[in-house]
């Protein structure tokens, strides 16, 4: 197959590009605003998985990039995420890892000891093709997705994040009914109907009296008769039915669009900065698996937090710091990484052209 028949078979992936969006999901963030006005007057946004950077472009160009000078003051978005990504106009980073409770202690502090108004997350695991174990694993990081998020979101906050549907599906529901008052299923048009992919869409978020926030994925299996009770306290259904809501618009995501007269080929805005199996690769290279194997030891454990500075448009690399027992890290430029508070500052002072 040619370059372009990718661009043929997915419009929302040629509509990406074209655009200047770093991935065709941030069509799935744009029409959810556009559904449910998630957007609408946010100042305080958390983008968790964030790599490559779609969702995380979107919270700019609709909270960020529109506001004078004076108004961009208020606006705190930050993208969290293991991976590193390319800086984006008023975001910042941190890598960090959403398990750990120093990452919500890290978005706090960014935030100037406010919570967030919003937290959304499009975090995937890679898939292996069994349908069940996909569904189970991706359950599993959207209850570590909303875990944190009781601990960052204010009364009132909005939450999304990414579900596959699926037999066991209705105890994911049931946790988000004990925190929000509104929850509905979501499926974009920039999600293809024949994908078991769509997205639960949580509003009115109201801690339950006497629960303390904690990883909701250990309490499930601690305590399953509380974590499995719906807001009105009874014990839940085997069977928990949504409201579903389906966007639409000119598009379908499963039919394959003829190319323009005027059509010219274009590569991805910015291709990934690690690969997530970035090590292993490079090893294959040089060594079949058919005939050799390799073992990949990671012995010494990372930080639990470090941050990745962004400023104007260059990319720093992230090295680990040589003291453990600090949390910023060394850049390449052999400059030291300010403290959160002062990287919040840095992005959203600079007005220099994007790492795209």
């Amino acid at each position: 197959m040619g370059k372009t028949s990718k661009d043929k078979r997915d419009i929302f992936y040629r509509l990406a590009k074209e655009q200047g969006w770093r991935a065709r999901s941030a069509f799935k963030l744009l029409q959810a605003d556009e559904t449910f006005n998630l957007l609408e007057g946010v100042e305080r946004a958390v983008d968790l998985c964030a790599a490559p950077g779609g969702w995380s472009q979107v919270l700019s160009r609709r909270m960020y990039e529109p506001r004078t000078v004076e108004e961009r003051e208020k606006v705190k978005i930050i993208a969290v995420d293991t991976q590193g990504m390319a800086p984006i106009d008023g975001v910042t980073q941190l890598r960090a890892d959403i398990t750990k409770e120093s990452t919500a202690d890290a978005i706090i502090e960014f935030f100037g000891g406010k919570k967030a108004q919003l937290v959304v997350s499009d975090g995937a695991p890679d898939v292996t093709g069994s349908h069940d174990w996909d569904a189970y694993m991706q359950a599993q990081l959207l209850l570590s997705a909303l875990s944190i998020a009781t601990y960052i979101l204010e009364e009132g906050g909005s939450f999304m994040g990414k579900v596959y549907r699926a037999a066991n599906t209705s105890k994911v529901y049931l946790q988000l009914q004990r925190f929000f008052k509104d929850v509905c299923v979501f499926k974009p048009s920039a999600s293809r109907n024949s994908s078991i992919e769509a997205f639960v869409v949580a509003r009115q978020f109201s801690l339950p009296a006497g629960h303390v926030p904690c990883n909701l994925i250990t309490e499930w299996y601690n305590i399953p008769e509380e974590a499995l009770k719906n807001t009105t306290g009874k014990q839940g259904e085997d069977v928990v039915c949504l409201p579903f809501v389906a966007h639409t618009c000119e598009y379908d995501a499963d039919l394959s669009y003829d190319l323009d007269d005027d059509y010219k080929y274009q590569e991805a805005v910015q291709k990934p900065l690690t690969a997530a199996y970035q090590e292993v690769i490079e090893k294959t290279k040089h060594v079949s698996l058919k005939y050799d194997s390799f073992i990949v030891r990671h012995d010494e454990e990372q930080p639990e937090s470090y941050v990745l500075e962004q400023k104007g448009s260059s990319c720093y690399k992230q090295t680990p710091p040589a003291d453990k027992t600090e949390e910023q890290s060394e850049t390449s430029h052999d400059e030291k990484a300010p403290p959160i508070d002062a990287l919040a500052q840095g992005a959203r002072s600079h007005e220099s052209e994007q790492c795209d």
